[in-house]
């Protein structure tokens, strides 16, 4: 990890604590006129038919996105009351899954990482320390979807339509959420949901959105993924295959990007994940117990240091972190500069082919893992070393389980990907 990230893991690593938020409530109507019928149109040519009515129509909407002054930057300033997250320069080994979360942060179409691996081996202690390393993007201010105010298909609709009417939208920045979705959350609060008692008593339709709203342009971490309903299952599979969260109640349809980095934690002796959503991972990370006995008591050393004072710990890495932070940020201004030879493209599709991997979606996740790897390391062009260091992390989930085998899947690609390249 240390070759790969720089001379040393420890000389990378930053510190932001997050800003705090402040609902704000945002709302459209529709009005209406007697003997017609109107209709709202939404994306995808998804509507909301209005009947005859005196009132109006109103959808209010809670404001999940940080509000700050367009001109201004929110203070990132620690507080007290803030939970302190362990600092991810202080993570000592795990370099595969840290190595998987960082390239996810500088292309976050990759598609998200699983992390599948012991009990107690820091696998929710890593990714939680990610968001101190997240950085910077801009949002229009007061929306509840972290709309993109240059790309329209990253746009709610009430913004989507001020673009197209040409009004000037306020742009803030705010930082990359990461939103957690606990095992017991119910389908209306990941998908957001239509409040029918004001719709009864005050005529009004309110339309709260869900978790994957507040997660859209970021990141949505479910811990024990393997151990979620099925149901939920389904909903996250629909929005990571389209980017589009659909909510229909009560005959409305509401349409609004839902476009994030999947991440998931879980121990496989609690069960194994069902494939289609496995594919929707483009990374896997293996994470295991660490045997050498020096590095097991450094561990115990770092976490009973962070227990007792974690302001004081937090302060010892703000230099390794700051690092890290800058280097993420060069790389994903970089990315785009990347390049990879054409024969070293075929030779990836090559491994994919001949590894029997279902789809295409291998082959474009190792090209994309590739690059943002070599755009970490300051290159603009990617080597087959890039390759070999990513294809494992981007093919193991996606081979045809058998039975009978008994060597690890990552290694069946690294003897592919030699067999293929040499």
């Amino acid at each position: 990890m240390a070759g790969l990230l720089g001379s040393s893991s420890s000389t990378l690593f930053a510190s932001r604590p997050l800003s705090s938020s402040s609902p704000k409530l945002s709302s459209f109507a529709i009005s209406t006129k007697p003997g017609q019928l109107n209709w709202r149109k939404f994306y995808g040519g998804i509507g909301i038919p209005v009947k005859k009515s005196r009132s109006q129509l109103q959808f209010s909407i809670s404001n999940v996105a940080t509000e700050i002054n367009s001109t201004e930057t929110a203070p990132r300033v620690a507080t007290e009351s803030q939970r302190p997250v362990y600092p991810f320069a202080a993570i000592v080994g795990q370099d595969e899954m840290k190595l998987c979360l960082l390239l996810n942060v500088i292309d976050p179409k990759i598609g998200g990482v699983m992390i599948m691996g012991d009990r107690g081996t820091g696998k929710s202690t890593t990714v939680r320390s990610l968001v101190d390393l997240l950085p910077e993007i801009k949002v229009v201010t007061g929306d509840p979807f972290n709309s993109d105010p240059e790309d329209p298909e990253l746009m709610g609709v009430e913004v989507r339509e001020k673009a197209l009417n040409g009004e000037d939208l306020a742009v803030m920045l705010t930082k990359i959420n990461m939103v957690d979705l606990p095992l017991g959350a119910t389908e209306d609060r990941v998908c957001g949901t239509i409040d029918i008692e004001k719709a009864l008593t005050e005529g009004i339709k309110a339309f709260e959105p869900g978790l994957l709203a507040k997660a859209n342009r970021g990141i949505l971490y479910v811990d024990e993924v393997n151990l979620l309903d099925d149901h939920l299952v389904d909903v996250l599979l629909d929005s990571a295959a389209s980017g589009w969260n659909t909510v229909e109640r009560e005959g409305i349809s509401i349409s609004h990007p839902a476009r994030f980095i999947l991440i998931g934690s879980g121990n496989p002796e609690e069960g194994e994940l069902r494939p289609q959503l496995l594919d929707r991972f483009g990374m896997h990370a293996q994470v295991g117990t660490v045997k050498d006995a020096e590095l097991r008591v450094k561990i115990v050393e770092e976490r009973a240091r962070f227990d007792k004072n974690p302001k004081d710990f937090r302060e010892t890495y703000k230099e390794e972190q700051k690092k890290l932070t800058d280097q993420i940020t060069s790389a994903r201004s970089n990315l785009s500069a990347v390049e990879t030879d054409h024969d070293l493209r075929v030779k990836i599709s090559k491994v994919c082919a001949e590894l029997n991997v279902d789809g295409l979606r291998g082959d474009i996740v190792t090209n994309r893992a590739a690059k943002a790897l070599a755009s970490l390391k300051g290159r603009d062009k990617v080597t087959p070393e890039d390759i070999a260091t990513v294809i494992p992390n981007c093919l193991r989930h996606r081979l045809r389980k058998d039975p009978m085998e008994s060597i690890d899947s990552g290694l069946l690609v690294i003897e592919k990907f030699y067999e293929v390249f040499s």
